[in-house]
């Protein structure tokens, strides 16, 4: 994949309709975004809700580094809720 930039990421958290993803950093780790409320998008980083509860309001954020971002999926319809 190439870099993701923040207009990338900006145009996908305010597509309509909205489609869940999830990112994957360079270090492995992954973050699902199940909805445009729980990521920020900044002009070199990211802010994204992290220990979501049942109705996917984040307990506490974490920001990165977008050019850490090393993939971009889809998440699966039944992950997306």
């Amino acid at each position: 994949m190439t870099m993701m930039t923040a207009e990338q990421l900006r145009q996908r958290i305010n597509e309509h309709p909205f489609r869940p993803f999830r990112l994957t950093l360079s270090d492995g780790r992954t973050f699902d975004v199940p909805n445009h409320d729980v990521a920020l998008v900044k002009k070199n980083t990211i802010e994204v809700g992290t220990n979501l509860d049942g109705d996917s309001w984040a307990q506490k954020y974490i920001e990165y580094a977008i050019l850490h971002i090393t993939g971009i999926e889809d998440l699966p319809a039944s992950r997306a809720a």
